[in-house]
């Protein structure tokens, strides 16, 4: 039986959670590398910490790192009583990609949907330890384990808890992650393991994105009713076509009572550029956010004016949150930021 004939569905972001989930930074070369290392692990920290003054903050990790995850986590004032440590061994960082995709039934018991990872279509292994991450935390959650039947990354879908699911066509429609699937056996898995009734599609996405075009980067339900969406004015950057029509798709699409969306703008950071490196442009977005129980986590980028603008066009979409401002400068480096690095366990 598929997890929504079970009546399980994913809910909406903002819908009350019992705890985030991390993967922490493991030494690897492959990654941020040197120094950086030691930069990245204390952003964990600082993350994990502002997570804990909310909710409890659960981290996949070897079990032979935990003491140091600990004294990280101390150092920047982790609240002790909302951090959990998990014997789960990982190969990187993004859990939103790699960990379960929590689901609900309408008598608020809870279980996961567990998608086959293979590092946004085979960019960088190994990926095998990731792939276990759902797996292993339905076995250290006594949880019901849904297998989904196809390749799929939690950054690339969004919830709007009334049956809409955004997504983009450039990521669930790439031959690099399930070729052998049309578009319509996507969206039925979809609607099988989600609880999804109508998939809206978005064509692409930014420059530099490894993901291919993850939809946290682009456009986020912040209510049933209302999406808040990246836009590039500045008409000689790469980005201004795609995010233009992807913009012209979401003032097409309707709300389940048959209303066009409210569409809340919010403009792309400066570009973010690291000489040499292998991205030539970080795919930086405001729209990364994290939402808690009584708070916003947002990204921001040294940019104090861009930064404020979006903190303050984010704040109105969440009046009855505190906001949040987290620097993802370091962070964006490898190509996400806070959404990306997370994953919400709803209550």
């Amino acid at each position: 039986m598929t997890t929504a004939a079970s009546g399980y569905t994913m809910p909406a972001e903002w819908t009350t959670q019992t705890a985030t989930w991390l993967s922490w930074p493991v030494a690897d070369p492959r990654h941020w590398g040197g120094a950086k290392d030691a930069i990245i692990r204390r952003k964990f920290a600082e993350i994990a910490a502002a997570i804990s003054r909310y909710q409890t903050v659960r981290i996949n990790a070897p079990g032979s790192s935990h003491p140091a995850i600990a004294a990280a986590c101390n150092t920047a004032k982790t609240n002790p009583a909302n951090l959990e440590l998990f014997d789960h061994p990982n190969n990187d960082v993004w859990c939103r990609d790699h960990g379960p995709i929590f689901v609900k039934n309408s008598s608020g018991s809870l279980a996961l949907t567990d998608w086959e990872f293979n590092a946004w279509g085979g960019k960088f292994g190994p990926w095998d330890l990731d792939n276990t991450i759902p797996q292993r935390i339905a076995v250290s959650l006594s949880l019901p384990r849904f297998e989904g039947g196809m390749i799929l990354e939690g950054g690339a879908i969004e919830v709007n808890g009334r049956g809409q699911l955004l997504t983009t066509e450039a990521v669930l429609l790439n031959p690099n992650r399930n070729p052998q699937l049309s578009r319509d056996e996507v969206e039925q898995k979809l609607r099988d393991s989600l609880g999804a009734t109508e998939i809206l599609w978005l064509e692409k996405g930014i420059e530099g994105d490894d993901t291919d075009g993850h939809i946290d980067d682009l456009a986020r339900f912040t209510n049933a009713d209302t999406l808040i969406a990246c836009e590039e004015p500045d008409t000689s950057s790469p980005n201004h076509p795609p995010l233009a029509g992807n913009m012209s798709r979401l003032k097409n699409f309707l709300t389940p009572s048959a209303k066009p969306y409210e569409i809340v703008p919010v403009h792309l950071p400066q570009a973010c550029e690291i000489p040499g490196w292998r991205l030539p442009v970080l795919p930086a977005s405001y729209v990364n956010f994290l939402i808690l129980n009584h708070a916003v986590l947002v990204p921001t980028f040294r940019q104090p004016k861009n930064d404020s603008r979006a903190i303050g066009i984010i704040a109105e979409q969440f009046p009855d949150r505190e906001i949040v401002p987290i620097d993802c400068l370091d962070l964006v480096q490898e190509g996400g930021t806070l959404h990306c690095i997370s994953q919400q366990q709803p209550a």
